[in-house]
């Protein structure tokens, strides 16, 4: 499935890496975003693309923590709580956000929308709180302003589905 629907991202990825073992790991993420996770489908698909066992493939994903092997919301949301960002309110902060979200420590709501989790060190200790939202620094944060960002992505996934 990734193979066909991702063909362009896929044709770039192998462009830069000559060797087709290299493009695991980016072919990880793609098939991270499609399913949401690592699935048993998605490793498979990344072996056949890189001409590996898929058990090759799936200790790879198994060792970074990047990949997840189990299903995620659709906003994984990766609050740092290392002893700088705590410094400046992060695990006030996460523990805000789990009880606004109504999930414990790795859940997800009822909704399938949020996942949080609490990470050390995302690089970003001056702009704490701060959290990685599929990747992607939300930085300064405090509860009013991760509201607005919640809202936000609840309306585009209402849009796009």
């Amino acid at each position: 499935m990734i193979a066909e629907k991702y063909a362009e991202q896929i044709a770039k990825i192998r462009a830069k890496y000559p060797d087709k073992r290299s493009t695991v790991m980016p072919l990880l993420y793609i098939a991270q975003e499609e399913y949401g996770y690592v699935s048993d489908e998605g490793v498979a698909e990344v072996a056949a693309l890189c001409e590996l066992d898929p058990t090759q493939v799936r200790s790879i994903a198994g060792f970074y923590t990047m990949y997840s092997e189990k299903p995620k919301g659709k906003y994984w949301l990766q609050v740092c709580t290392d002893l700088p960002c705590a410094l400046r309110g992060a695990d006030e902060f996460h523990k805000q956000l789990k009880e606004y979200l109504g999930v414990q420590e790795g859940g997800t709501t009822a909704d399938g929308l949020f996942t949080v989790e609490h990470v050390m060190c995302l690089a970003a200790c001056d702009k704490a709180p701060m959290l990685q939202c599929n990747f992607h620094f939300v930085e300064n944060l405090d509860m009013d302003k991760m509201k607005s960002f919640i809202d936000q992505w609840r309306a585009e996934a209402k849009a796009n589905k």
